[in-house]
């Protein structure tokens, strides 16, 4: 085991004893150990319930015969630093959750990682650190938000943003404005919409790092206790089978993450923490690829921000699994990739038991989609030679004729 190295021999009898002061026993010392990176934090709304689901992989990892060690790293709320200078420290969060776990698992030498993100750039983060150290690693997402409510209208955080616009121009009544301010971020879980988090949570079934089912449920719903309590089963099943990310994040998966970008509208960041996390594996992924990728997907989901459905409405027809086996059905996603659970995603579709898809309108058929094509697009030109994106999705408007003020 890696983390014998701090464990065994007469001469590691003072770190046994600094050990010791955990609680740790003779028995103990026989036993893999695992690290729990958590990225709980009180500010955050996708993260300050992350406390209650990290007991229960500890818990999971001991029943297993491993020893779990929990620590924590940073996190930014994108939303909440918004509109001032804390936007600047926003992306450079991504790489200082990537290192700090990093620091805390080669230090204390442990043999395997489960890694808990809630919001925008621990999901990113979290990833590329188990990317980088390459050991038995399993990814779990804290969970989306419930959609608020109002005169029967779902709400998100951006229809507040959209509603001091209206406010400011004199459309709506500050009442008005308070109403949609109280209602649209009701509990607990990360921005509704396929926004950053979840648009990383799919990707992160997508891409194999994650479980099956994993990323739509809630973060309040029931269903969350069972997904974090398999997760820490299966990271000590990695380490029986030895299974690593650098097996599981291969060119293929890195495919199968950008067709479940296009296919769902996710957020333009996507594009941006898919090369950070091909480069931590050493894998040269260009925007080529995501644009060939991209004008063979069809946009089947119909999610806010662009659309009009949030994650929890996905969830109940069937979350990413649905959208998974639709793309696999169709061949436009590699179902021979491994995965956390020690199988392929063809193997875990045909497991996965999805919910009834019938009279919805949320997931099209490949056939007839949204878009013919996807919608994280790059755009090159004389304004930006090397590459910009957008995202299309909601977007009807394809040309714009007009003057350019130059600066």
């Amino acid at each position: 085991m890696r983390s014998d190295i701090i464990k065994k021999g007469f001469d590691k009898a003072p770190h046994r004893s600094l050990l010791r002061a955990t609680g740790l026993k003779d028995e103990d010392f026989d036993k893999p150990f695992i690290g729990v990176a958590n990225s709980f934090i009180e500010i955050i709304p996708g993260h300050f319930f992350l406390n209650k689901y990290s007991e229960i992989i500890k818990d999971e990892i001991r029943k297993n015969g491993c020893v779990p060690f929990e620590f924590n790293t940073i996190g930014v709320d994108d939303g909440i630093a918004m509109g001032h200078e804390g936007m600047k420290s926003s992306l450079v969060s991504r790489e200082i959750i990537a290192d700090s776990i990093e620091l805390m698992m080669r230090a204390h030498q442990y043999d395997g990682l489960v890694g808990i993100a809630g919001c925008d750039k621990s999901l990113p983060g979290t990833m590329m650190a188990m990317a980088r150290l390459n050991l038995p690693s399993v990814f779990v997402y804290g969970g989306t938000i419930m959609p608020g409510m109002l005169d029967g209208k779902e709400l998100t955080v951006v229809d507040v943003y959209e509603a001091v616009g209206s406010y400011d121009a004199g459309k709506i009544s500050l009442e008005e404005l308070k109403n949609i301010e109280n209602t649209a971020c009701p509990n607990a879980g990360s921005c509704g919409g396929m926004f950053t988090a979840n648009t990383m949570a799919s990707i992160s079934e997508a891409i194999g790092i994650a479980l099956p089912g994993s990323a739509s449920p809630p973060a309040e719903d029931d269903r969350r206790e069972k997904i974090v309590y398999e997760t820490g089963k299966a990271c000590t099943q990695l380490l029986e089978l030895n299974i690593k990310p650098r097996d599981i994040l291969t060119f293929e998966s890195f495919e199968n993450a950008i067709t479940m970008l296009n296919a769902v509208g996710g957020s333009t960041n996507g594009i941006l923490h898919l090369l950070a996390l091909a480069n931590e594996v050493g894998i040269k992924l260009t925007y080529d690829d995501f644009e060939r990728i991209r004008k063979k997907t069809p946009h089947i989901a119909d999610m806010k921000p662009g659309g009009g459905y949030v994650m929890n409405s996905l969830d109940k027809i069937g979350g990413i699994p649905l959208i998974m086996k639709k793309l696999l059905d169709n061949n436009l996603i590699h179902g021979n990739v491994l995965t956390v659970t020690g199988k392929t995603i063809e193997e875990n579709i045909k497991q996965y038991k999805i919910s009834s898809t019938a009279e919805q309108q949320i997931v099209r058929e490949i056939e007839n989609p949204l878009h013919g094509v996807g919608t994280a697009v790059i755009l090159k030109g004389t304004l930006a030679p090397e590459g910009a994106v957008i995202k299309t999705a909601g977007v009807e408007m394809t040309k714009f004729t007009g003057k350019a003020r130059v600066f």
